[in-house]
Formats: C-alpha cells, structure tokens, sequence
C-alpha cells in the first residue's frame, strides 16, 4: 500500500453525545425536525464534523438497561429515547466547538429550534482508545458509516485511585478477549472520556459533570441488540464491580434509526 495512503490524516479526535426525549405526542414531529433540519443545520455542515449517526431506544431496549433505576446518566432509565453521535476530526476540537456553539444559538435566534423536548444527557468527549475484534477490523472513523444494525453504551466509573491507563489494560487484558472473540457479534469497543461544554452554550442543554474519573464506551455489534444482550452486555456490570477497577453507571442498547421514515416513534414507550 502507498505510503501516503497508510498515513491518513482523518482521525477521529472528539465526540459530541447527545440523548434526548422527545415529550409525549410530539415523536413523530421531533423525529422529523431533528432528521430534516437539526441534524444537518445544527452539527453537520459545520467544518470538522465528519461523520454522524442517529440512534433510538425502543421501550424493549431501554427495558434491557443497567442499572434498572435512576443513575447519573438519566433520572429515569425509560428516559433518552434518542441519541445521536458525531465524530469531529482531531486536532480541530476548539474550531468546532466554538462554531457550534455560535450555530445553535443562531438556529435559537431564527425559530430553528424544537421546544417540546429534553436534552438527558448532552457532552463532548475526547477518544482514547479502541479495539476491533480483527485485527484489520472497521476503524474507529468509519463506525459511524459502517451501517451496524446495533449499539451498545457504557458509562463507567473508575475506582479511586486507578487511573485510566489501569482500566484499558483491564479491558484488553480480561474483559474484551472474551467479549469480542471469535463468532462474537460486538465488532467494535471505542472509548472516550468526558469533555466540558463552553460556558456559553445554550441553557436548553443542562450541564453534565464532566468527571474526569468516568469513560464512555460505544460498542458496535453486527446483531440486533436484543438478540444478543445476554450474551454480550447484560452481565459488564458485574466484570467491572467483581474487577475493582470501575464501576457501572449506565449500559444501554440502541438500533439505528431508519433515515427517511417515523419508524420506532410509536415503540419509544
């Protein structure tokens, strides 16, 4: 291969993660504003952004959730029906945030915004690290565009006194050689940790502590969530407690959305 293929300069270096509920009888109207008009106009023309993906959470998946009451990622675990990705490039995280910052509050100024919803947890974050299952497997960049049909998240905590370099060498050590072996459907882990929001950003999205003692986990499966969950997510809780290293605050499955229709509006509750 050319050397100046190898040598690429697209690389993932921030995200923005935000989930969100749209309140009861305006769904289908959410789903078409965001899909339509807030998707593009609110994250993706902007410079840096190169990729984004839509997810949602049915009432079967978000049943699925850990734990099963209020945790610090949502007061409610049946809340954060949506939830959307965005991958800005590395090296330009300041550039970006500043204009989307700017951005929303122009789209605020103009009625391009949609009231009848709530931000359940909105944050940057910085990537750290990732793990395909083949060697050559999908790269962090281009998970967003690989159209997996399922998605796990994992918020955790680190125990004090470990820092972050002791919880990936746990994970590659202990936890994803198995999760991710042979015949598994989890293709991909990515992890992140948190970001602060600019202080002048709108005051709709509420400010989530960026604790630095946290990490967040995207893992992309080749399966359906549900069909999977119990042999993949549904006991990462437990490694983590039984490890000592982290805790679980949230682990949630999603599917994406099918771009250019409502559906999944009626099964969000």
């Amino acid at each position: 291969m050319d050397e100046r293929v190898k040598e690429q300069d697209i690389r993932l270096g921030t995200m923005l993660f935000t989930m969100v509920e749209p309140h009861r009888g305006h769904e289908v109207e959410y789903n078409r504003w965001y899909e339509r008009d807030h998707f593009y106009a609110g994250c993706m023309i902007g410079a840096y952004t190169f990729a984004g993906r839509r997810f949602v959470a049915t009432r079967e998946l978000k049943q699925l959730r850990q734990p099963a009451g209020p945790n610090p990622i949502t007061p409610d675990p049946m809340a954060g029906s949506y939830l959307a990705l965005y991958w800005i490039l590395a090296g330009h995280h300041d550039d970006w945030n500043r204009w989307a910052v700017d951005q929303v509050k122009w789209l605020h100024g103009n009625g391009r915004m949609f009231p009848h919803r709530d931000h359940i947890h909105t944050l940057l974050y910085r990537y750290r690290w990732s793990a395909p299952r083949e060697p050559d497997g999908v790269p962090a960049e281009l998970a967003l565009d690989h159209d997996y049909p399922g998605l796990a998240v994992v918020v955790g905590q680190r125990s004090p006194d470990v820092d972050a370099a002791a919880v990936e060498a746990w994970y590659r050590a202990e936890l994803l050689p198995e999760l991710m072996g042979a015949g598994s459907p989890v293709s991909l882990c990515i992890t992140f940790s948190p970001l602060p929001l600019l202080g002048d950003a709108p005051s709709d999205v509420p400010r989530s502590e960026a604790a630095e003692d946290r990490f967040l986990q995207l893992y992309f499966l080749d399966q359906e969530p549900a069909s999977v969950w119990e042999q993949t997510m549904a006991d990462h809780g437990a490694a983590l407690e039984k490890s000592g290293v982290a805790s679980l605050l949230f682990c949630s499955p999603f599917v994406p959305t099918v771009v250019g229709t409502d559906t999944y509006t009626d099964r969000l509750w």
